[in-house]
């Protein structure tokens, strides 16, 4: 199993200051591994920089919102914008000095805005959400043959007064013609930006075709159809002519997706739960902070017309009002009223202090907690142990790929921020974006990485510091003290 260093040798303070004291980065590990050895893994947890979205008390009495909620626009570059988050642009790109050459990226980020999931919607909604001509595509097409000229099928939602169960459900948005969720006509035009964005980067760098070249490039989706709604737009900004020709998706088998992901790890679930959900002394600052929230769970809840206590999770955590509030003021809506008192409406300030709370919550669950390393490394180890894969192949030359790109989830983006234990850590928004630059210094061949949050190098809380063209070795090392091996990584999950 994986141990938690600090409940053997003292808080995780003190472990993370005897770690960064050594001589080198592979002291630092080897020593760790004698401190909390798992096989060739061995998790240290690095507490994360203190600032406002970690201080529970601002998160509940402060003012404001973290950021932007209400454009997919920024007036300054690399601010938190929860509608359209930054990513890597050409007019705030640092490129490497001569002396090093690109050999391989590896995007990955969370699909764009969208409506909220049916689950977050109340049971009736006092605002319209019209979808008209901006539904999902979904149809069969061969590449020869009658097949290669199916006509296109955009969905569309209703519901039909003569289905005697269309009743039994709450009219959610009425009358609306939208999935929930679905990418919107807003998000489709975020993500053609996006992807033209990160081609004015690494077009020129990667030498990227028109066309996309299959063999050099991969975009990968997850089973969930909002990934794949993006990935259209993603790919047409990216490519000038992908039009002329079908693009695969690649996409794994939703028991054991490692980008979503959907793994079945049981060992990872009872560590977040004994930290959040469970009755122990652990979970005691997740209790506190909903027990503290009570006032302000009341006011929700008598605009949303939600029962406390619920079976669907919306006082576990502020997810579920977070997700709805946040959706509709992204585009434009207005805050709810209550459709039995129409004069009771949700304040700005209400939607701010939701606001604050979501993002605590995930720099809780994702790397305030002591043992949410242990969580991310169980969470997202295998899509790690995948990146680390295709770098090797990169280099070796057993692989023609120079540019995976991933489309992904708020949950795959924070676990993993986890995983690497970035410094100060928020809620990723819609579009966060993680880039994998792998480089080779030229006169002597060694290789180097650099990772990029939000179009910065990202800063850390381990030993690596700011993953700024980081020896490549070293960052694999910590992948492996992380994960070890598959094999090890299955045996832990079933233990």
């Amino acid at each position: 199993m994986y141990f938690n260093a600090t409940s053997i040798f003292g808080s995780s303070h003190h472990l993370a200051m005897l770690a960064q004291s050594s001589l080198s980065f592979f002291s630092t590990f080897l020593m760790s591994s004698v401190l909390h050895e798992v096989s060739n893994a061995a998790v240290v947890y690095y507490p994360p920089a203190n600032t406002t979205i970690s201080n529970l008390t601002f998160a509940l009495h402060g003012s404001g919102r973290p950021g932007i909620y209400n454009s997919s626009q920024s007036a300054n570059y690399g601010e938190y914008n929860w509608c359209n988050m930054p990513h890597v642009r050409r007019e705030e790109y640092q490129p490497a000095n001569s002396s090093f050459k690109l050999q391989y990226i590896e995007v990955i980020h969370r699909h764009h805005k969208r409506t909220p999931y049916s689950s977050n919607t109340f049971f009736k909604e006092d605002v319209a959400w019209d979808c008209s001509g901006e539904g999902p595509v979904y149809y069969g097409r061969n590449l020869t043959g009658a097949g290669a000229q199916a006509s296109v099928i955009q969905w569309a939602g209703y519901r039909d007064p003569q289905n005697p169960f269309s009743t039994s459900i709450g009219p959610g948005f009425v009358n609306s013609n939208c999935q929930f969720p679905q990418q919107t006509a807003e998000a489709l035009e975020d993500a053609h930006t996006h992807g033209a964005d990160l081609r004015k980067v690494y077009g020129r760098l990667l030498r990227l075709g028109d066309s996309p070249n299959l063999d050099e490039f991969r975009i990968r989706v997850t089973n969930n159809v909002i990934t794949s709604q993006v990935a259209g737009s993603i790919v047409s900004g990216l490519f000038p002519n992908a039009a002329s020709r079908p693009v695969a998706a690649f996409i794994q088998p939703s028991n054991f997706d490692s980008l979503e992901p959907t793994i079945s790890c049981g060992k990872a679930s009872s560590i977040k739960a004994s930290y959040t959900t469970d009755s122990g002394s652990d979970s005691q600052l997740w209790r506190d902070h909903l027990s503290q929230a009570a006032d302000l769970y009341t006011q929700l809840d008598s605009i949303s017309g939600i029962s406390n206590p619920d079976n669907a999770g919306w006082h576990a955590s502020f997810d579920h009002y977070y997700d709805n509030l946040s959706a509709k003021q992204c585009h434009a809506k207005t805050l709810p009223c209550s459709v039995n008192a129409t004069e009771s409406c949700l304040t700005q300030e209400q939607a701010d202090t939701v606001y604050r709370l979501g993002n605590w919550e995930y720099w809780y669950q994702y790397r305030g907690a002591p043992k949410s390393a242990d969580y991310a490394a169980l969470r997202f180890g295998p899509w790690f142990l995948e990146l680390k894969s295709r770098l090797s192949a990169r280099l070796d030359g057993t692989s023609p790929l120079k540019y995976v790109h991933n489309v992904a989830h708020d949950g795959s983006m924070s676990a993993l921020l986890g995983f690497l234990q970035i410094d100060e850590m928020v809620w990723p928004g819609m579009g966060a974006e993680v880039v994998f630059e792998l480089h080779k210094e030229i006169i002597s061949g060694k290789p180097f990485i650099r990772v990029l949050w939000s179009g910065r190098p990202m800063k850390t809380s381990t030993p690596l510091g700011t993953l700024d063209f980081i020896p490549l070795d070293k960052f694999i090392a910590y992948i492996d003290t992380m994960v070890g091996s598959g094999q090890e990584l299955v045996a832990v999950c079933n233990s």
